[in-house]
């Protein structure tokens, strides 16, 4: 009765358009006004220790890092030495948009980021080569889930901050799912391209072409390395780590690219502020949220229920897979994230799924709902570098989602795939 109040509460908040932290906080508010009215003096406290965390710093960090290096050079740079691996084995530019969004996601953490500074640039060249609009941006918009999946990891640092999980062991934990949806994409877009024709003429392989791109692109390289190693091997934290890359991403991009200057820092800056103080706002509120669940013994009584059913591990994860993909098409990340680990962690480690492997289905599940309608923010971004509609945008996307799903079912069903880097590297 408690689960569903509070939904139908935050259900009719967020149906009227108050925006999703409001609508959550409101429903908390109601709840208690009705329920308990002498808690509601507590709320204030919870909301503050929610977001009072040294952790926390990381996330708005990796994102003004990332914001910075958008555009500072960096983008160009990798998809410049991506075509120059990719042309003298016959690749086309949707096979540069794959690897160049692995790359990507190593830096900035963010699949939106990757869809709108890869996107921008890949789109109109990809259409011009003679794809598709409805392929150019399917592969753009569907290569861009590995954003947050590959570390470093925005959705990690939220993930760690409400589980207790290791950050660097999470890191490594999302780096092989990362790899397979990346490589399994790159096959099918090549059987795609040389089916329907797409791949351009294949160019000799030039020494002077490939070192030229090499140099100018290991700055960008070297970030991803530098902040997983930095943190998985102990030297230094993930907020450490996150204000490196940002001191990094400032010298790349005024020192060495040129391209960086003082209007561009500040308008990360904006960015930065408005899309961190939003998570932060659905952070401090949904501890609130997860507080009452708490308070009326919610994880007990579903962990009761699920024991109940008796199924295997192997079972319960399929099913939980099936309910991330359902609950990512009209919830976010950060707020899934959120309202689902606190209920359903400890069910998962009473049937022998550690809180790494959970972690990982949970973001890779939830990646795929940012490629899915209604909700799927990096459709929402692709339809503001094409206009495409968005529906349009999810039917090219579709078949490379796929991908996405068999490495969400294999990491389920495997935990080797998620446990073997973390204990390779002692955690």
């Amino acid at each position: 009765m408690v689960v569903v109040s509070l939904l139908l509460g935050l259900i009719v908040f967020a149906f009227i358009g108050v925006p999703l932290a409001f609508s959550i906080g409101a429903s908390c508010i109601t709840y208690l006004s009705a329920v308990r009215p002498m808690f509601l003096t507590m709320m204030p406290q919870r909301i503050w220790n929610g977001v009072y965390s040294e952790l926390m710093i990381a996330m708005p960090l990796f994102m003004l890092a990332g914001e910075l290096m958008n555009t500072g050079g960096i983008t160009k740079r990798i998809i410049d030495f991506c075509m120059e691996i990719l042309r003298p084995i016959h690749g086309g530019l949707g096979e540069v948009n794959v690897v160049g969004s692995m790359i990507f996601g190593g830096i900035s953490g963010s699949s939106v980021a990757d869809t709108s500074a890869l996107g921008s640039i890949l789109i109109p060249a990809m259409e011009k080569e003679g794809y598709p609009k409805s392929a150019s941006a399917g592969i753009t918009v569907a290569s861009s889930t590995m954003g947050m999946i590959i570390p470093p990891s925005t959705p990690m640092v939220v993930y760690a901050m409400v589980s207790g999980a290791s950050i660097g062991a999470l890191f490594m934990a999302g780096a092989v799912p990362g790899l397979l949806i990346g490589i399994s994409q790159t096959v099918l877009v090549f059987w795609f391209s040389v089916k329907n024709g797409w791949h351009p003429k294949q160019i000799p392989f030039s020494s002077q072409r490939f070192w030229k791109a090499m140099f100018a692109g290991i700055p960008a390289l070297l970030m991803p390395v530098f902040i997983v190693l930095c943190v998985s091997g102990g030297i230094c934290t993930a907020s450490e780590s996150a204000g490196v890359a940002v001191l990094y991403s400032l010298l790349v991009g005024f020192f060495l690219y040129r391209e960086l200057t003082l209007k561009n820092v500040w308008d990360a800056l904006k960015k930065t502020l408005i899309s961190s103080s939003s998570v932060m706002l659905i952070i401090g509120f949904t501890q609130i949220f997860t507080w009452i669940l708490t308070i009326q013994k919610v994880p007990e009584i579903v962990a009761n229920f699920f024991m109940s059913m008796n199924v295997s591990r192997v079972g319960i994860a399929l099913m939980f897979d099936v309910l991330i993909l359902i609950i990512g098409t009209f919830i976010d990340v950060s707020p899934a994230i959120l309202l689902l680990t606190p209920i359903m962690l400890p069910v998962m480690e009473h049937f022998g799924i550690s809180a790494l492997q959970f972690g990982a289905m949970m973001i890779t599940g939830l990646a795929i709902g940012l490629v899915t309608p209604p909700v799927g923010m990096c459709l929402n971004a692709c339809n503001k570098i094409n206009r495409m509609p968005v529906i349009d945008i999810f039917k090219g996307a579709a078949p490379y989602i796929l991908c996405n799903v068999i490495v969400l079912v294999a990491i389920s069903v495997w935990p080797e795939l998620t446990a073997f880097l973390p204990r390779l590297l002692g955690y």
